[in-house]
């Protein structure tokens, strides 16, 4: 109680938080357990990032099913045009090093992006086959044996492994 001869200010209409898992009639009792009632996020850590606004999450195959149409409808290289040109410089160095001068090849970057292009289309349709003795095997995943099925079957039928 106030003392005398203070005005006290009339009381807001507040919404008092609810107890149990209930709809806010108050019915149901119990803990509340799991997710906070109120649209109040937690207090954060120091050091911890917001976590709010909360980022949008697609279903599970949605953004690998939007990948497989961009890079189907794509023309460009999917390989780095440097990490390639260095594993390709490598593996020429060692058939063609010339010890007496130390030098090794020069390339042209045309010889390099036809290497890469072929690489590439190469990987793709071994990918292809792999992912048929995958779903043949009633499989989703492509696994190790399943390219090294690939492979010795390109090899049965006569082409270049």
């Amino acid at each position: 109680m106030p003392p005398k001869g203070q005005i006290v200010p009339a009381r807001k209409n507040v919404a008092r938080p609810t107890r149990g898992r209930g709809g806010g009639t108050g019915r149901g009792g119990g803990v509340a357990r799991g997710r906070r009632s109120s649209g109040v996020p937690p207090p954060s850590k120091a050091g911890d990032p917001t976590r709010y606004p909360a980022k949008k999450r697609f279903k599970p195959g949605t953004v690998a099913l939007r990948e497989i149409r961009k890079y189907q409808k794509g023309t460009e290289l999917l390989l780095r045009k440097l990490p390639f040109a260095r594993v390709v410089k490598e593996i020429a160095n060692r058939y063609n090093w010339d010890e007496q001068t130390g030098n090794s090849l020069r390339w042209q970057s045309g010889a390099i992006q036809a290497l890469q292009e072929a690489t590439e289309a190469y990987l793709v349709s071994l990918f292809t086959d792999a992912n048929l003795c995958a779903i043949h095997a009633k499989r989703v995943t492509i696994q190790q044996k399943d390219i090294q099925l690939a492979r010795r079957l390109r090899a049965a039928w006569g082409n270049p492994v």
